[in-house]
């Protein structure tokens, strides 16, 4: 920070503005057009890249008006990426270092990573990019379709183990202890300093201007404190003259955080988590617990939850004003409708929801809620509707249909 600190925040305000749209190498990528503040030593050439970041902060305006009565509510759709999910912010960061280390003849076989679906496909794909071997432990049975293939297609030794994640969590560790496989879970902070750009992205798409609220899902909590470093970077270096309010939103089901937030930050318990249609959080010991808690206490930050009905109810009232979102994205539009109910978010507050993975993740899941297999579920359901090959059954349903929306 020191060293940053010898240019001002309007000379990073100016270089990180010239790199958007070009295709200069690395400068592309929205994380290495943060390069002076990532990994500054790093040489160009190892770098491996997607060109991952520069993703949506979309104006949801039809969501923030007919159900929050907001007018300026936004989207950051960090999903719009090389794999599909935020993940991929840090996993340029880290397996560009590997690859570094790789060159250096340092002894690093392959890279490892315990996961629910998104970090092993981004750690798949940027090893696959560098010709680095990769190894998944991945809890059997806990993840969708769309998530396991990616792995599988990338070419990674993929471990389907009978635990949870945080089983597969204990489990690589002890490998990676005994192996030379380098631990790529968020534990690691070169992820971490990846994630963050995102942060940095937000404030340079409101042209430097501070939203007044940020809302992230979390599970393993790396991606809060990715946030908060990168808000707080951004004010110590000049760029901005504050941070925005954090709230950290978790799955009722996976809920250590909040429970902890609850007992006024008494004592943290782990705890078995249940299974959540928002499986990439669905962890009961997270590994950043102390970075997410130092992030929310100097941000004065919330937390909040969502039940499988919320989280699910609320990523189906997204879809329906147009976007396509994971059922994580769910959880954090829960938190933002109850504390935009209870007055604690205003309606004239800059708000950004952070979407963390694409919708087409978790499309068994939609297609379910929109079926009725969910049971107790499906209040915004919108069933296809089986109709007779004749004009007559065409034309009654239409007539339906258009009469409802008159209404």
């Amino acid at each position: 920070m020191e060293a940053l600190k010898k240019f001002d925040g309007a000379y990073w305000r100016s270089l990180f503005d010239s790199r958007v749209g070009k295709t200069t190498w690395p400068y592309g990528s929205g994380v290495w057009s943060k390069k002076e503040w990532v990994l500054p030593e790093i040489d160009p050439d190892d770098i491996v890249s997607a060109f991952e970041g520069n993703s949506n902060l979309f104006w949801a305006e039809r969501f923030g008006k007919q159900f929050l009565g907001m007018n300026d509510f936004w989207v950051k759709h960090c999903g719009i990426s090389h794999t599909g999910s935020f993940k991929d912010l840090g996993m340029t960061v880290l397996v560009s270092q590997v690859n570094r280390l790789r060159k250096l003849k340092r002894p690093v076989f392959g890279v490892g990573c315990a996961s629910t679906g998104d970090t092993s496909a981004a750690l798949s794909a940027y090893c696959a990019a560098a010709g680095i071997p990769s190894i998944v432990f991945l809890p059997a049975n806990k993840i969708s379709t769309a998530q396991l293939v990616q792995p599988i297609s990338n070419g990674a030794l993929v471990l389907s183990i009978d635990t949870d994640f945080d089983g597969c969590m204990k489990l690589i560790r002890e490998v990676t202890s005994e192996l030379p496989i380098y631990l790529a879970n968020s534990l690691n902070s070169l992820r971490l300093e990846g994630q963050k750009t995102a942060a940095i992205e937000i404030l340079q798409q409101f042209d430097w201007e501070v939203p007044d609220w940020v809302i992230v899902p979390g599970g393993n909590l790396g991606n809060i404190y990715a946030f908060y470093k990168g808000f707080k970077m951004c004010q110590e270096l000049g760029l901005v003259n504050r941070i925005p309010r954090l709230v950290c939103a978790q799955a009722a089901n996976a809920n250590p955080l909040y429970l902890y937030y609850k007992s006024g930050w008494k004592e943290f318990k782990p705890l078995k988590a249940n299974t959540t249609f928002a499986s990439a959080i669905q962890i009961g010991d997270p590994v950043s617990i102390d970075r997410a808690v130092f992030a929310l206490r100097n941000s004065n930050g919330i937390v909040e939850e969502a039940t499988e009905e919320e989280l699910m109810d609320a990523m189906a009232l997204a879809d329906s004003t147009g976007m396509f979102i994971c059922p994580h994205t769910g959880v954090a539009l829960t938190a933002l409708i109850k504390l935009r109910n209870s007055g604690v978010i205003g309606s004239d507050d800059r708000t950004v929801v952070v979407s963390t993975a694409h919708g087409l993740k978790f499309t068994q899941s939609k297609t379910d809620y929109h079926s009725g297999d969910i049971p107790g579920m499906g209040r915004f359901a919108n069933p296809p509707v089986l109709v007779k090959a004749d004009f007559g059954s065409v034309m009654d349903v239409l007539k339906d249909f258009l009469l409802s929306k008159k209404k």
